[in-house]
């Protein structure tokens, strides 16, 4: 094979990528201010091994110890016209001696330790007259209690009087314990670690629905026709202010009757076993025979009435579980937890019914009004469902453009309802006019794809906003504490999942899921049959070094006021407490290769 001949054109081009490549990086290294000669800093460079040996020495063990102070004056700086003599001291006993005993700042001087207890040691500090000390070295006895150390005077105001250096000669007795740090440091780290598990089961728990709609191969098929669009996109907000509705109208009925422990308890066993009825005989999974229009009204109206119970029956348990939790801490005592954990599912009641409600109606109500347009798409002739196509298209893009300017309204408070109300539903409404007569009265939209690529922009912007960013959001709504770093690490945690978890979906293998597609299965059991079998593994690993990333997560977090351990050594950090710190972060890497070992064999087993 011929090799190509050398060129002028192609060395030029050569030349002149490099030349870029090298103004790229000469501009980077401006832009980020890199300066090597910072790197020779002598200053620096005492600092950096003052940091790096505290780093290697954590503050997990300490001694109970005797402290003996021992003392010699010294003058700072020489005073003018006066002999400064040798102080008489006690020889009998530990004592100091110095070179000098007075002198200049920075100025060498040789102190030397008598006496002291054999194998002794501590620090050597310099003692102004107003008593501030600056640590001049550290000393260590031999075996007959001498030493000698070689240190420089400070930089200190001059004064007339005598000024001090003191030896403290520390001598452990007893046997090691844990220090203050380490214990509260094993307290911190606890917290972390369930503050990361909770966030990654929130996480976890609102991700896995997600994952399924973000997944682009199994939306990809999903097609509807306009009316059924505009019917589902009006019946979704109908929906969902009628469920707020519902649920405000029957938490204010029930209430009275929650004020009586036994009434919730039975209100709660009584509204599962009749939700358990009715849904039974309202959902059969298979049937042979054509269903009568009563058998299916009668149904519909069950299935109604056991929302509706369902709704009433949270509201029971939320009343019960805040009465029953806060009854049972005290007397559980150590376990008193566990009532705080009944009296918060309670608590979280509060919030969860009217959301449980709106969706539930929501989805009930666009999903009929979808399959309602869905038949009218089908069964009717196209100049109908043109007619229909307008009228219905008018309506939703009104109501959606007009939904879209009452959220701005309410964020910037423009208090403008022509602007945020009338023009946005205006405009949504000549959208949809054109909409619907540009779109064939019967063709089939890619819904699915659509739906697809909003979650995907909605989980892409939430997951670029960092959580430490989230964690002061929410700082501010539920208070300081690891409760608010929970909430940020599991608002991320749905974001980057759903990701991940939409990802492996679109890779599993097409087989099964043909398999499954061509026995008539309908979409829920091509996905537990079909998909989850294939995720299984590669969900409990995304879902555990999640947790991983959680729990080095929140050392951030805490930076913030997010609890956890990240508040701890934040303090250190700025008290430059660096023993301090290291214990914090020998805890985080121990918890780490721990949870990675969990991981590991949790996978194994699951494969």
């Amino acid at each position: 094979m011929d090799k190509k001949k050398p060129s002028l054109v192609r060395s030029l081009k050569t030349g002149l990528v490099l030349f870029v490549v090298f103004m790229v990086f000469a501009y980077g290294v401006t832009v980020t201010d890199v300066n090597f000669e910072t790197t020779r800093s002598e200053n620096r460079l005492t600092q950096l091994t003052r940091v790096i040996r505290a780093l290697v020495r954590p503050d997990i063990i300490e001694y109970d110890s005797v402290d003996t102070e021992i003392e010699i004056p010294f003058y700072l700086p020489c005073p003018e016209g006066r002999e400064i003599e040798e102080p008489v001291q006690d020889t009998s006993q530990a004592y100091l001696t110095s070179s000098e005993y007075c002198g200049s700042p920075k100025d060498v001087v040789i102190i030397e330790g008598h006496n002291f207890t054999p194998y002794s040691k501590g620090p050597i500090n310099f003692v102004t007259a107003s008593g501030v000390n600056k640590q001049l070295g550290n000393f260590e006895t031999d075996g007959n209690g001498y030493f000698t150390l070689e240190t420089e005077l400070p930089l200190r105001e001059p004064v007339e009087e005598a000024q001090l250096i003191r030896a403290i000669a520390r001598v452990q007795v007893g046997s090691p314990k844990f220090t203050e740090t380490a214990k509260i440091t094993w307290e911190k780290i606890i917290e972390t670690v369930f503050m990361a598990l909770l966030a990654t089961a929130i996480g976890t728990a609102a991700a896995l629905p997600i994952s399924f709609f973000a997944a682009r191969n199994l939306m990809a098929e999903n097609k509807s026709p306009l009316t059924s669009v505009a019917l589902s996109i009006i019946g979704w907000p109908l929906g969902i202010f009628l469920g707020l509705q519902i649920s405000s109208y029957i938490q204010k009925i029930l209430t009275p009757l929650t004020e009586n422990n036994l009434n919730s308890l039975i209100g709660v066993v009584a509204g599962l076993t009749a939700v358990f009825i009715f849904l039974k005989i309202s959902i059969k999974p298979e049937e042979t025979e054509e269903v009568s229009p009563t058998v299916k009204t009668v149904r519909v109206f069950l299935l109604i009435l056991a929302g509706l119970i369902g709704i009433g029956t949270l509201v029971f348990l939320e009343a019960f579980s805040k009465v029953a939790g806060l009854a049972l801490i005290e007397p559980l005592k150590k376990f008193g937890f566990l009532g705080n954990f009944i009296l918060q599912i309670g608590e979280a009641g509060y919030l969860i019914i009217p959301a449980v409600s709106a969706l539930g109606f929501g989805g009930v109500i666009g999903s009929t009004l979808g399959k309602l347009g869905q038949k009218i798409s089908d069964k009717s002739p196209a100049p109908l469902v043109r007619i229909i196509n307008i009228i219905t298209t008018i309506l939703a893009g009104a109501l959606l453009f007009g939904l879209i300017g009452a959220g701005i309204d309410w964020l910037y408070q423009v208090n403008n309802p022509v602007r945020t109300l009338y023009w946005p539903a205006g405009i949504g409404g000549v959208i949809g006019l054109v909409l619907a007569l540009l779109v064939k009265p019967k063709q089939a939209l890619p819904t699915g794809l659509t739906i697809y690529a909003i979650i995907r922009t909605i989980l892409n912007g939430t997951r670029s906003v960092e959580s430490l960013v989230m964690a002061i959001v929410f700082v501010i709504w539920v208070g300081i504490g690891p409760f608010a770093g929970s909430l940020a690490l599991a608002l991320h945690t749905l974001a980057a999942l759903a990701k991940l978890y939409s990802e492996q979906v679109e890779s599993i293998l097409p087989g099964p899921l043909e398999a499954i597609q061509a026995t008539g299965a309908n979409r829920l059991q091509t996905i537990v049959y079909a998909v989850i079998p294939q995720i299984v593994s590669p969900y409990i690993s995304f879902t555990m070094y999640r947790w991983d990333i959680n729990v080095r997560m929140s050392t951030i977090i805490g930076f913030v006021g997010g609890g956890g351990i990240g508040f701890l050594l934040q303090q250190n950090i700025n008290l430059l407490d660096y023993r301090g710190a290291s214990v914090q972060m020998l805890a985080i890497a121990v918890v780490v290769a721990l949870m990675d070992y969990v991981s590991s064999v949790v996978r194994e087993r699951m494969t």
